[in-house]
């Protein structure tokens, strides 16, 4: 297990250097000169100068990559453009919205869908698994922005149990942060649950034509006790890969439905500093971002090691 671990963590490494190279890459050559955009197009060019020089983006690149990547293994993103505050304090205050929020979203999602998955596969061709596939079909059709929107109307316009957007703060006590976040989390989790439940269910049938699950049916187990006994367990795979990769969407996918409820997270932060052409900012993000997305992967890895030990001996 060590030995896989290692190798894991090697590849996650070098993921995160060639990631930073391309996200530096790809966000220095975009049109458009942070200096230029913030004092506007009548702005002489000494004075555009004198601010390039104050912002650091006269040095050469390889330059300014270098202090950037390495400014972030001792956690100093940089100073933010714009607002000439420490980048690494604004992805801070965000992300104590968008990481609950994403949290959030993928444990309704989870809750939802395990049950919804294993009742349809025990079930199948029967009159509950149609029905669960046919809302699962529903779900994944619904785009979540439209959903995020009727949900406001119906529960925040209508019967006003919740506000219709903004975070109350976590100041204000647990529940009260819960409670802004609950109608966002619902909105991301919908289309996420149906999803997973397809994945649960399809993994699961698999599972269930096996010959040990013949075998545990031949020893005496009635259907439902070799399903959970084996079956779960064994259809757990795929759901994982599943689960980890809804993990990174909800984290870096929110910006829509941040937009919707007003909510202060990361993808309102993005989208405010590519607005601003704020390169240092959308950089960190951005890398932040994609550090969750690796180092999920990685945790998914070590589980899939756990659930199923015969990877550690493939490696």
């Amino acid at each position: 297990m060590l030995r896989y671990s290692l190798k894991r963590l090697i590849s996650l490494v070098l993921s995160l250097v060639v990631a930073s190279l391309v996200i530096f890459l790809v966000i220095e050559v975009a049109p458009g000169d942070p200096a230029s955009f913030m004092l506007g197009i009548n702005a002489q060019p000494d004075t555009v100068a004198a601010l390039r020089s104050e912002l650091g983006l006269d040095v050469p690149k390889w330059q300014r990559y270098l202090d950037w990547a390495g400014g972030m293994l001792t956690g100093d993103f940089g100073t933010s453009y714009t607002y000439r505050t420490p980048v690494s304090e604004m992805i801070a205050d965000r992300l104590w919205v968008s990481l609950p929020l994403a949290l959030f979203a993928l444990t309704i999602s989870t809750l939802v869908a395990f049950p919804a998955g294993i009742y349809a596969a025990s079930r199948r061709g029967r009159a509950g698994d149609v029905a669960v596939m046919g809302a699962t079909q529903l779900g994944v059709a619904i785009p979540n922005f439209w959903f995020a929107m009727m949900m406001v109307l119906v529960f925040a316009i209508n019967l006003r149990w919740f506000s219709a957007g903004g975070f109350a703060g976590w100041d204000k006590g647990i529940w009260a942060g819960l409670h802004s976040l609950t109608l966002p989390a619902i909105s991301l989790a919908l289309p996420q649950a149906a999803i997973l439940a397809r994945v649960m269910r399809s993994s699961l049938l698999d599972i269930l034509g096996e010959d040990f699950m013949r075998t545990a049916r031949a020893k005496g187990l009635s259907r439902g006790q070799a399903l959970w006994r084996h079956g779960v367990r064994n259809a757990l795979i795929p759901v994982l890969t599943i689960i980890g990769l809804q993990f990174s969407f909800l984290l870096a996918g929110a910006i829509i439905i941040e937009q919707v409820f007003y909510l202060p997270g990361l993808g309102r932060l993005v989208f405010q500093a590519i607005s601003s052409r704020d390169l240092i900012v959308v950089e960190s993000v951005v890398m932040l971002l994609v550090f969750s997305v690796i180092t999920v992967n990685f945790v998914v890895d070590l589980a899939y090691a756990l659930v199923d030990p015969r990877l550690r001996t493939r490696s």
